[in-house]
């Protein structure tokens, strides 16, 4: 008896198995995604942070969820890579939510707004600081979920063809600017121009416009924009702490197995940090290197910092009187700025600020 209660027992168990595998299989279907950047695949860095991405991906499924990235043109041009997710073109994309302040300003707290959040501070608001479900909420609204995929740290000024010392020397000046920031200098009589990162060099160096920020020396040393403009202002006031994100179709991650969904999570947090150390790796060599070839670099007079200051705080109370969205993240968001910085205003910027002068020391 006890025999064929064990001979039962086991057929059952084997049975279970064979359920079981089939079962887990079916849970890691087979996905094809395509994924479009905003990015030239010359910036290794941040175009490189989306092909670092789909690796991992890829990676973590044993190529069962593979994402296929495109440069920007291949698919869509750079700056309409949000609207080829949302109708559903692609599945995703990489790209600086920023771009897309034309839809509406609170686009902009995705990656930075003059004189907020630096990279740190971005991080612990977006995992912590409830940055993320704030804006998810906002970007539901665009059929979109999106994920902190990439940083750059603090930028720089950006190129110009002149000298500038005053506010003044603003007024008509032509710049390519990304984001928030062009409505500030708009303020002070500048003319924004959005232009897509393959199209600056040549614009610059034929007059269209006067000066161009992008991101930082390793990237600006790869575009070449020391050739046609040789003063570099700091610091990017309006990027303190620029972040790139993963936007997804929000239908389509809803699709995916929950542990997709957290592969994918993880993965851009992946992308996230390693972007940042890449530029934070090679920032330091190309600063010299473009020094060395005749860039001036130039700070930012303290004059215009504070003309920037008061257009910006102008602009937020203008633009927050008239979108509820924008007022429902800035406020919380500037209170989040505040603590960070009396934070970091005890230890990070005593210890830096001492280790600077000893570096100045020799």
């Amino acid at each position: 008896m006890k025999r064929r209660q064990f001979i039962k027992a086991a057929g059952v168990g084997l049975a279970a198995t064979a359920v079981a595998a089939p079962a887990i299989a079916q849970s890691s279907p087979e996905i094809r995604w395509r994924l479009t950047s905003s990015f030239p695949k010359s910036l290794d860095t941040i175009y490189g942070a989306a092909e670092a991405f789909s690796k991992a991906v890829a990676e973590a499924t044993d190529n069962k969820f593979q994402i296929q990235v495109f440069a920007a043109g291949e698919i869509v041009p750079g700056l309409q890579a949000l609207d080829a997710v949302q109708n559903g073109s692609v599945e995703m994309c990489h790209t600086a939510p920023y771009y897309y302040v034309g839809k509406d300003p609170t686009f902009a707290f995705a990656t930075a707004i003059p004189f907020g959040l630096n990279s740190r501070q971005m991080n612990a608001w977006f995992y912590h600081g409830g940055g993320m479900d704030m804006l998810n909420e906002f970007f539901a609204k665009y059929n979109v979920i999106s994920f902190p995929a990439g940083n750059t740290g603090c930028q720089m000024g950006g190129w110009f063809r002149k000298e500038i010392k005053t506010p003044s020397d603003l007024s008509g000046l032509k710049m390519r600017i990304g984001g928030f920031a062009g409505q500030v200098i708009a303020k002070l009589g500048a003319v924004p121009q959005q232009i897509a990162a393959g199209d600056i060099y040549p614009a610059l160096e034929k007059g269209t416009i006067d000066a161009a920020e992008w991101i930082g020396p390793y990237d600006d040393e790869k575009l070449g924009f020391n050739k046609v403009a040789p003063f570099y202002y700091y610091p990017g006031w309006w990027e303190g702490g620029a972040s790139l994100h993963n936007m997804i179709n929000l239908a389509k991650f809803r699709e995916l197995p929950k542990h997709y969904q957290s592969i994918l999570t993880t993965a851009s947090a992946m992308a996230n940090v390693d972007m940042q150390a890449k530029y934070d790796a090679r920032n330091p060599a190309a600063v010299k290197r473009l020094v060395q070839a005749g860039a001036q670099l130039r700070p930012f007079s303290q004059e215009i910092m504070e003309a920037c200051w008061k257009a910006a705080n102008e602009l937020y109370a203008e633009t927050s009187a008239k979108n509820a969205d924008f007022k429902k993240i800035f406020e919380p968001y500037m209170a989040y700025r505040g603590d960070q910085y009396l934070w970091q205003q005890i230890a990070d910027f005593s210890y830096d600020n001492f280790m600077i002068r000893q570096r100045s020391r020799g």
